[in-house]
């Protein structure tokens, strides 16, 4: 045969690749997700407090007398005893002294992880450390800085083209809060309608999840609803207007679907690309359209059982899983694209870290391969990449070790591997999704309306080296034509829409279609 390379016969004469009738038909709907900026976004989660050391913290000292405590950056959060005049334990007293100022010093850092948005913990002014027990919804917490500061940080974001998302936290208030304090001191008191005062509580008024410093308020209280949602200078309105791209609702479970649905549209209200993201534990499905996208815990939970070897069937049964879940959003018009909006979660403040729930270095790898392959948008919380440890609260929540978030550390160089094969491949970030028929493995495709953009991910979550052959179901891609793997160049056969896979133990394949055989494409007019 002719060397095509030297054959004249095979120079680029050819017109350019055509789409198909199924391209032409999917060319919209991509470009709907692509001009959504929550579809597949990337999102760093920080904790102000706790990701870099303030730069001016002398000045700062009076915030932290006592009963707070100012720890030095070196130390680790660690559980205390209560302090019962102010109904909170000693853990949520203790502060590390981050703020906004430099919080924005760390954006390069963030951003090299191809983030698009970032998350903040509440910033509200409030007691304690984590802030879940607002003051005043509406303003800054001291300790963090100004709006002014505030401002400065959507600033920077926006110059680049980064997202900030807040944490809403409506459900209740903090217990020193001044609307709480007057309904306490007075049957008589306006703000006693805002709770639930009954002796059939524990504390004589309704508690979230009966924590004395977190009283309910009534989201149906005409009060509750104009101070929160409804109406332009409403906490939610107002800070969107500001230059907040979204909101976090934490305890969006408790909210019930139809104050979650006035929330979400009282959002788009003001920006019709506003993100409303809930904390939603349960099975994804009927919760949109009350609520844009939720906190994926279900993939999660499916993820870690796999890992763990304590999902019964294993990579299929979490094959099946998967599909099952796309199936069931897909009933609905936009459910598909709720899932793309969803964040995909491995760790957070509530949880414990990643390097703790999932020590094996093999596990974690295919743990953060798949959250950054399934359809969905990767949430990274705070020192993933420096390895960080942390169980029960408040141990995941130590101060960011920058001395580990380097490159050259094991952790910081996957992370940023995978982000990167993730910001080349469209598909990972607004793909379709396909489960694909296995024996022993997970496996499954991401596809635009594009050949080149299609992924093909297969996990092998056992002790066992695989051998599979696996139908791959699209029809563009071309026999004896190799998929290669993005972090080994693996090669891995195909011949008439059929994968041959060997895969070895614990391990991971995120394979993308090699462009030629022998230097020529039979690529060259498929779109």
């Amino acid at each position: 045969m002719t060397d095509p390379k030297a054959d004249p016969r095979m120079t680029d004469r050819h017109p350019p690749a055509s789409p198909g009738p199924n391209d032409l038909a999917m060319a919209e709907v991509f470009r709907r997700r692509r001009d959504d900026w929550r579809c597949g976004a990337v999102t760093y989660h920080v904790m102000v407090d706790r990701f870099t050391q303030s730069h001016d913290i002398d000045t700062k000292l009076h915030l932290y007398a006592p009963p707070r405590k100012l720890m030095k950056w070196s130390d680790e959060p660690k559980r205390g005893g209560r302090v019962e005049e102010h109904n909170i334990s000693e853990q949520e007293l203790e502060f590390w002294g981050g703020d906004l100022r430099s919080l924005r010093t760390g954006l390069d850092h963030i951003q090299r992880f191809g983030a698009t948005a970032l998350y903040l913990n509440p910033i509200q002014d409030a007691f304690s450390n984590h802030k879940y027990d607002a003051n005043d919804w509406g303003a800054i917490a001291p300790e963090f800085g100004t709006h002014d500061d505030f401002k400065a940080l959507i600033d920077d974001l926006d110059s680049r083209g980064m997202r900030l998302i807040l944490d809403g936290v409506f459900n209740h208030v903090g217990r020193r809060s001044p609307r709480f304090q007057a309904a306490l001191a007075s049957e008589d008191a306006p703000e006693r309608a805002w709770f639930d005062f009954d002796n059939r509580h524990k504390h004589g008024y309704r508690a979230w999840h009966n924590a004395a410093n977190l009283p309910e308020v009534d989201m149906h209280h005409p009060e509750v609803r104009a101070e929160v949602f409804e109406g332009p200078d409403s906490i939610v309105r107002r800070f969107l207007r500001e230059g907040v791209s979204g909101w976090r609702l934490d305890v969006a479970y408790d909210y019930g679907h139809a104050v979650l649905k006035e929330i979400t549209d009282a959002a788009h209200t003001e920006r019709d690309d506003a993100l409303v993201i809930g904390e939603i534990w349960n099975y994804p499905d009927s919760w949109y359209p009350s609520i844009d996208a939720i906190m994926n815990f279900y993939v999660r939970e499916l993820t870690l059982n796999l890992l763990r070897t304590e999902l019964p069937g294993g990579g299929p049964a979490m094959g099946r899983g998967l599909e099952r879940l796309v199936q069931d959003l897909s009933k609905q018009a936009g459910g598909y694209e709720y899932l793309l909006r969803s964040w995909l979660i491995l760790d957070n403040h509530d949880t414990g870290r990643l390097a703790t729930v999932i020590p094996d270095q093999r596990k974690r790898a295919i743990a953060q391969i798949l959250q950054f392959t399934l359809p969905g948008a990767p949430l990274i919380y705070y020192g993933v990449e420096a390895g960080m440890t942390g169980g029960t609260d408040p141990e995941m929540r130590g101060p960011m070790r920058w001395q580990r978030a380097t490159p050259g550390h094991e952790e910081f160089d996957r992370l940023k591997a995978i982000t990167d094969l993730r910001a080349e491949c469209e598909a990972l970030r607004i793909g379709e999704f396909s489960v694909l028929d296995t024996q022993h493995t997970l496996a499954y495709t991401r596809t635009t309306d594009r050949w080149r953009d299609t992924v093909i991910v297969v996990v092998n979550a056992s002790d066992r080296p695989a051998k599979e052959v696996v139908p791959h179901r699209d029809g563009k891609l071309m026999g004896h034509c190799p998929m290669i793997d993005a972090f080994t160049g693996t090669e891995v056969r195909t011949d008439a829409g059929v994968l041959h896979v060997e895969i070895p133990a614990w391990s991971a394949y995120v394979l993308r279609p090699a462009d030629t055989v022998g230097g020529y494409s039979p690529y060259k007019r498929i779109h």
